[in-house]
Order: structure tokens, then sequence, then C-alpha cells
């Protein structure tokens, strides 16, 4: 490799190459954590903030815990290539915010408003970098909304896939009230579904396929055996359908309880 190369190679892995802390955050760096120059940008502008540091990297992460039990802690992450905080917020087993931004101050309104039990609209109006996601709007509105969107994907999905055995398999189960009122997702193609509407999901109830030779399989779970083989999708649908216990009701929310 030509000598001039070797040193264009070696600038750009130096340039992606993750930097000292103290080097893109000496500011932070003097407070001693992420967590103390959070509370020190609120204190300057009147607000009170509970911050907990990460205790493995403290410079780099922190997190604002929330004051309603729907909510996990508000997580904010410093970049390691360029200087810049990304937060994460998951409501309900669902991913419900994100965001980066270069300024601390307007972290610092995000966490208030989404550690208070803010709607997630009124904390983008608050902070703008915030980034709303579909389902966190959804879970705001109630689990049906969630289980409904989630179908409208899968359908929209199907649709545009070059796969009529698949396609007819998403429209078949979607037919089926017993199947729709769960929570539908997929895996390698695979149809599941959840009695919860947010991660982790719960144990399978069925699993169903669709085959390029147009058979369909309904599995037990997805690594389970097989519970039988049907010529359509609207006879392995049914085969499914009879499998949740009897007066099995609509998914809830929020993510599945598993027990120790």
């Amino acid at each position: 490799m030509p000598r001039r190369l070797i040193g264009k190679v070696r600038q750009t892995q130096r340039m992606d190459a993750p930097l000292d802390p103290t080097q893109l955050y000496a500011d932070v760096a003097a407070y001693g954590s992420l967590g103390a120059a959070l509370q020190a940008v609120a204190s300057a502008a009147g607000i009170s903030l509970d911050v907990v540091a990460s205790e493995r990297q403290p410079l780099h992460s922190a997190t604002v815990p929330s004051a309603t039990p729907l909510r996990k802690g508000l997580g904010i992450t410093a970049g390691a290539v360029e200087r810049v905080w990304i937060i994460s917020g998951w409501s309900q087993g669902i991913s419900s915010i994100s965001g980066s931004t270069t300024d601390l101050a307007e972290v610092v309104k995000a966490a208030q408003a989404w550690s208070g039990g803010a709607p997630l609209r009124d904390i983008q109006l608050a902070a703008p970098f915030v980034e709303v996601t579909r389902r966190g709007e959804a879970a705001e509105l109630g689990p049906e909304y969630i289980v409904t969107g989630e179908w409208d994907r899968l359908l929209r999905e199907a649709d545009e896939a070059n796969w009529p055995e698949y396609r007819a398999l998403i429209m078949a189960a979607y037919a089926e009230p017993r199947l729709r009122q769960l929570y539908p997702y997929t895996s390698h193609w695979m149809l599941r579904f959840s009695t919860t509407t947010g991660y982790p999901f719960s144990p399978d109830i069925v699993c169903l396929t669709a085959s390029e030779d147009s058979t369909f399989t309904v599995r037990e779970n997805w690594m389970g055996p097989t519970i039988g083989t049907a010529a359509t999708a609207e006879e392995a649908v049914l085969i499914a359908a009879d499998l949740p216990p009897p007066g099995l009701g609509a998914a809830i929310a929020g993510p599945y309880l598993y027990e120790d």
C-alpha cells in the first residue's frame, strides 16, 4: 500500500476512534460525573432534578428516575466520538422517546418533563430535539391502539413483500378476531403473538409460518413442535385460533412480568 494511502487510513482511524471523555467533556469532568453536571445545569435553571450517575462510566452516562411507574428512568449517554448527549426513554416496555443534542440544558428540560409524567408531545414541546415514537404515542392512548398499529404495519409490510403466501397468512390472521386481539410480531418471517404489548413479550401463544410451496405451518412456539400443517392460510389460522386457552382476552399494556 502506498505510504500516502497508509497515512490517510491511519488518520481516518484516529478520527473515528473514541476519545478520552475528559477531552470532549472537560466541563463535565470538572463536576466529577455527568449526573453532577446535569444537577448543576438544572439548579442554575431553578429546576430540582434527581439524577443517578453511572457507577461504571460516571462521565459517560446517567439516569433520571421517573416519578410514574409506567416509565423507566430516562437514560442519558454522552457521545464517544463527538460531543453530543443522547437520550432514551422507555414506557410500558416500549421505546417512547429518543433524540440527541449538544445542549445539556435541553437535556434537563426533557428529563424534567419525562420524570414528571408529562405527555410525550409536551416533552417534545419543552425540548424540541426529542423524537416521539409512533408506538410510544399509541401506548398513551391504550393497548388496543398499539395492537391496531402493529397489525397495520404488518399488513403494509405484507403488501410490499414479494411473497403471496406470507401476505395471505397475515391477512388471514388479521381476519380472525381471536388472534387480532393479541399483539402480533414477526421473527424470521414467523408470525408470533403476545398477550402483552411491551417488551419483553409474553411466551408464545402460537406461531405461524408460510412456505413458498404454498403450505402453512402451525407451531406451539418459535422453536417448538409442529401442531399441524395446512394447504391454505385460512385453515392454518383456524388451527392456531383454537390453541389459546378459552377466555383469553385482548393484549394488555406493558411488558410481560416473568416469574422466578
